[in-house]
């Protein structure tokens, strides 16, 4: 192709991907992004697809995916090419020197903002996730002065003139971008491997996300995306810091993200924010406010079209119940919770909701038993959990493990609590959750009488040497 062909058609209308199209058949676009983002981590790659690529994807928008893409896409359909696929070639799209021509000076294209260069995105993505505040400075383009963050005028010298502001921060949708992908990617990492070694990380992306926020010039459209998206991401972060124990901090990062809400006017993000409180506040011994967080929620979720997340918040509410050992309204709850649940899936679904699914809600009613000391019922929810998780949900199989250990000693089965906590302990060298660990350290201390038993012996002798 030559140069002024690859120029036409960078510039071309984009045409519908109509072979893509024909691939996703009956399914829908969320439901087509969770079988590309499963087959990625069969191959160990991590691409955050959803419902919203999905659609660039079919309009055209996306005219050659990046590597990682390209890598899945051809583990799905080993017999084609991205051709076959109803992508353009790269060369075309792309517009790279020649083999064996290196340019002098790193090759920086000038992105097109109808045409985003998905493969600088991801860059860029990564960047943001895990090079701290300096390199997401300059991905963003905060670190030049010219370009800097107003800050308010000094008040003026007699006899000086008025310094001026500097010039704002321009923020465009590219920018939003950028945040949403990372909270995508956070999301998908914490799922696999828990959020101890990604508390520190996510809060400096939030930092940023926020200076563009609070210190940016923008449209009222991008300032609602990226309201929202700055929310997502103080959930998210709270819910690490949940993770890693750091209950104090989850609170004020949960109330950051409610306030974000508020002023958005989001009753998503809001749900959202409610759903994860009623969690933290259940963990923390507070089940009132348990209780009270997940009914706000189901009230911000009721005209969001989403039975998946009422299902999620009114076991929320369960949870509260079990707690305050009311059992009539925890079995109430429960039973409305799977109604909701069976109703099944939809495109009003919150993207973060993937992790609630059989499984998931399978082990919060085994949270529910175990509060209410019906430890066979608990035994057996817990241990379905564990039969219906993905593999490659490493932190939740070691959870619902967990779980299960915690429910086989309340039953007084000290050879299984025992073999379960051992099978926890094998996962903990893939998960960082100080959560977990607390869990089995309670285990642990209440079977620590019991040592002569063999399996106890080999239990606590196997936790030991994890927590050393």
């Amino acid at each position: 192709m030559t140069p002024t062909t690859a120029a036409s058609a960078s510039t071309a209308t984009p045409r519908p991907n109509t072979a893509m199209r024909e691939l996703r058949g009956d399914l829908s676009p969320a439901e087509f992004a969770t079988v590309i983002r499963r087959a990625a981590r069969e191959i160990g790659e991590h691409v955050s697809c959803d419902a919203r690529y999905i659609g660039r994807v079919e309009a055209g928008a996306i005219r050659c995916p990046n590597y990682a893409y390209e890598r899945v896409f051809r583990h799905i359909w080993p017999g084609r090419s991205l051709q076959d696929l109803g992508f353009s070639p790269r060369t075309a799209v792309r517009g790279r020197p020649a083999a064996g021509f290196v340019p002098a000076q790193p090759f920086a294209p000038r992105l097109s903002p109808h045409h985003p260069d998905e493969e600088n995105d991801d860059v860029q993505r990564r960047t943001f996730l895990s090079g701290g505040p300096t390199a997401l400075a300059a991905v963003l383009g905060l670190d030049a002065p010219a370009r800097a963050a107003a800050t308010p005028a000094a008040l003026p010298l007699p006899g000086l003139p008025p310094q001026p502001l500097p010039t704002l921060r321009r923020v465009g949708g590219a920018d939003v971008q950028i945040v949403e992908q990372a909270v995508r990617e956070i999301r998908l990492a914490d799922d696999e491997h828990g959020a101890d070694t990604l508390f520190e990380q996510a809060g400096q992306s939030l930092r940023q996300a926020y200076v563009l926020l609070n210190e940016g010039e923008y449209t009222l459209t991008t300032e609602r995306r990226l309201q929202s998206t700055a929310g997502e991401l103080a959930i998210s972060v709270g819910w690490l810091a949940h993770d890693s124990q750091r209950l104090a901090d989850a609170r004020s990062f949960y109330a950051e993200a409610l306030a974000t809400a508020r002023m958005a006017n989001d009753a998503a993000l809001e749900a959202h924010v409610f759903c994860n409180s009623a969690f933290l506040a259940r963990d923390a011994g507070r089940p009132r406010e348990a209780l009270r967080a997940a009914q706000a929620g189901q009230s911000a979720a009721r005209h969001l079209d989403s039975d998946r997340l009422l299902s999620l918040l009114v076991m929320r509410e369960a949870g509260g119940w079990a707690l305050l050992r009311d059992r009539a309204s925890c079995e109430r709850a429960l039973a409305r919770a799977y109604t909701l649940f069976e109703r099944g899936e939809c495109e009003s679904d919150p993207e973060w909701m993937s992790f609630y699914g059989e499984a998931e809600i399978a082990g919060l009613e085994a949270q529910c038993w175990s509060a209410l000391g019906e430890w066979d019922r608990a035994s057996e929810r817990a241990g379905l959990a564990i039969a219906l998780q993905e593999p490659h949900f490493v932190r939740n199989r070691a959870l619902y493990t967990a779980e299960l250990a915690h429910d086989r000693l309340g039953r007084g089965d000290l050879a299984g609590a025992a073999e379960h906590g051992s099978a926890a302990v094998a996962l903990l060298g893939e998960v960082r959750s100080a959560r977990i660990r607390g869990m089995l350290a309670d285990t642990a201390e209440r079977l620590r009488p019991f040592q002569g038993v063999r399996e106890v012996g080999e239990f606590l002798t196997g936790f030991d040497s994890a927590a050393a």
